[in-house]
């Protein structure tokens, strides 16, 4: 056989590579524009909920914000956009306390407690509100899922910022990684996500008494004094040029 047949008898082993490789991105093709309209389909009556439901602040709106920004974080994985965390100071309590609420009922459905213990006072986090919210809404359905009759979230200063800690009480066990299901096991890994987006911290602690989740969010800039800011205003301000000397003239 010369190398001019070996040639040839190569054509359709290259021609069943390209047909395949084609046959692959009209697929992945397809899927993303099926993804996509699934995604918008969802989005806009979801949009709809959160306009009817108006500025309130309750759980139920910032239930239908966290799956808001559930769904943009579809979007940019289908359509391979980068999610940036948007940080500003936020009352730190305003995004434990409607977390909470939003769990309760869960948890009283499910015969049992969960129970807030707030002892960071009046303090202020650097943090992307939504992404924080899909990290306590990931903790708090871990431990209620998972944990014994008893969750508690509790709220603490520290000295890299707050500490939020969710503890259960042990409960059933997990399931044998063989029996897995793909749809589930991922809220550790979005929380651990959200801490390195906020420059904070994320640490999982499983013991016999049951598991300890403990995210730490940095705190916010403190504002300077009116008085503080008045004067390093002025300070920055430049003094006027002296006016040249005059000399009288005999």
């Amino acid at each position: 056989m010369t190398v001019a047949d070996l040639g040839l008898a190569g054509w359709p082993v290259g021609v069943a590579v390209v047909a395949a490789i084609a046959g692959a991105r009209v697929r992945s093709s397809r899927r993303r524009s099926a993804l996509n309209r699934a995604l918008h389909e969802l989005r806009r009556p979801m949009q709809a909920l959160v306009l009817s439901s108006g500025p309130g602040e309750g759980p139920g709106a910032h239930a239908l914000r966290v799956a808001l920004s559930a769904l943009d974080d579809l979007d940019r994985q289908i359509n391979g956009n980068v999610r940036r965390a948007e940080l500003r100071p936020v009352d730190c309590r305003a995004l434990v306390q409607p977390a909470f609420e939003r769990w309760r009922g869960v948890a009283a459905a499910g015969r049992r407690s969960l129970v807030l213990r707030w002892r960071a006072g009046a303090v202020s986090v650097l943090a992307d509100p939504d992404r924080v919210a899909q990290a306590l809404d990931n903790l708090i359905d871990n431990a209620l899922r998972h944990g014994g009759l008893r969750v508690c979230v509790d709220a603490d200063v520290c000295a890299g910022g707050v500490r939020i800690t969710v503890r259960d009480s042990g409960g059933a066990p997990r399931a044998p990684s063989g029996s897995r299901d793909a749809r589930h096991g991922h809220g550790l890994a979005i929380v651990s996500s959200v801490a390195a987006e906020h420059g904070g911290n994320f640490r999982m602690l499983r013991t016999p008494a049951g598991a300890v989740a403990t995210l730490e969010l940095p705190l916010a800039p403190r504002p300077l004094p009116v008085a503080k800011r008045a004067l390093d205003s002025a300070a920055s301000v430049p003094a006027p040029a002296e006016a040249p000397a005059l000399r009288a003239v005999a």
